[in-house]
């Protein structure tokens, strides 16, 4: 009689396990899920002196970013395609710091570490499209630098207001295009618990460990992406660079060589950190020993770079030291 009754042809046994894991899958979708961010969980002891030092991170990075956005804003001498991509990193910086670093205070303070799931996916959709566009905006501006030390008598005829427009767009389209295409690959996973997140923003591969759902798609395109958006971006970087130190090499003065060098090679160190980091997580294959050290190569690409890049890229600039001189000259004259 249970033989007869059994139209389906699936054994009881199997039956009952497929109908669980359906239950719970579609438990998943219908149900809101929340996802807790274990952060920095093993060092709870330290929760205030991380909250100090990541809000004086994350006060230096707002500061340093919007001071460079005003000057470049305000000053007609920076007008110019080089502090146009400077004005669009430091716009960038400040949306891609404020994404993790509030959420990751919050939860040093209170000790809430929860995100709902749609908070976790808009977290991370913006992470992509800012950090892609980063991946981008860097190799754009690399290039501008090439044109104009080892190109400078073409200098204005080929890196015009029009060309450094087109560039930048380029950038936040590919970037919006990346995220958009990985996100659509997120929020089509089934998520069957647990519902602990192994990093403290809502990461790629710590989300897709959850995951119940075949990845090998997701998995597939994400590497594509990973890839596309650094590996190309930095040997353009790269080779800009090296261009740019062999003419700097046939420069006479010692005194002028130095000065470039030191420019050049605090640009090269922070796009290193960012870019190897970037890699090391995305594109290098999963290993135990790397796993492990992926929150800390997080923090080069999500923490140190956005601070320090007003610091490497505008504020050791003697033309805006000087717009930052002109313009608080004016706004002393104007109070007195």
């Amino acid at each position: 009689m249970e033989d007869e009754l059994n139209l389906s042809g699936i054994p009881p046994i199997l039956e009952n396990d497929l109908t669980i894991h359906q239950m719970e899958i579609g438990k998943n979708h219908s149900s809101p899920i929340t996802f807790i961010l274990l952060g920095f969980g093993n060092l709870l002891e330290l929760r205030i002196s991380l909250f100090v030092l990541f809000l004086a991170i994350y006060t230096l990075s707002i500061v340093g970013n919007l001071l460079i956005l005003l000057l470049i804003a305000i000053d007609q001498q920076l007008h110019t395609p080089m502090y146009f991509f400077l004005m669009n990193l430091s716009m960038l910086e400040t949306c891609y710091i404020s994404n993790i670093l509030p959420r990751m205070l919050a939860s040093f303070l209170t000790g809430d570490s929860s995100i709902s799931f749609e908070g976790c996916v808009t977290q991370w959709f913006f992470f992509v499209l800012l950090g892609s566009t980063e991946c981008y905006l860097l190799a754009m501006m690399s290039y501008d630098r090439y044109l104009a030390i080892c190109k400078p008598l073409h200098y204005m005829s080929l890196m015009n207001s029009r060309l450094g427009l087109q560039l930048a767009s380029t950038s936040w389209m590919s970037g919006l295009l990346t995220s958009t295409i990985i996100t659509y690959f997120i929020v089509q996973l089934a998520f069957c618990g647990p519902y602990e997140i192994d990093h403290f923003f809502c990461d790629l591969y710590p989300i897709l460990n959850l995951s119940c759902s075949n990845l090998y798609s997701t998995r597939i395109v994400a590497f594509v992406l990973a890839f596309l958006a650094t590996v190309p971006p930095f040997t353009l970087t790269l080779v800009s660079y090296i261009c740019i130190i062999l003419t700097i090499l046939r420069i006479k003065s010692k005194t002028a060589q130095q000065k470039a060098f030191s420019t050049c090679s605090s640009h090269l160190i922070v796009v290193i950190l960012f870019f190897g980091s970037l890699f090391i997580v995305y594109v290098v294959p999963e290993m135990d020993i790397l796993r492990e050290l992926n929150k800390t190569f997080s923090l080069f690409y999500t923490v140190l770079t956005p601070m320090l890049n007003p610091l490497i890229y505008s504020l050791r600039n003697r033309e805006v030291k000087e717009a930052l001189c002109r313009s608080t000259r004016k706004y002393s004259n104007r109070v007195s």
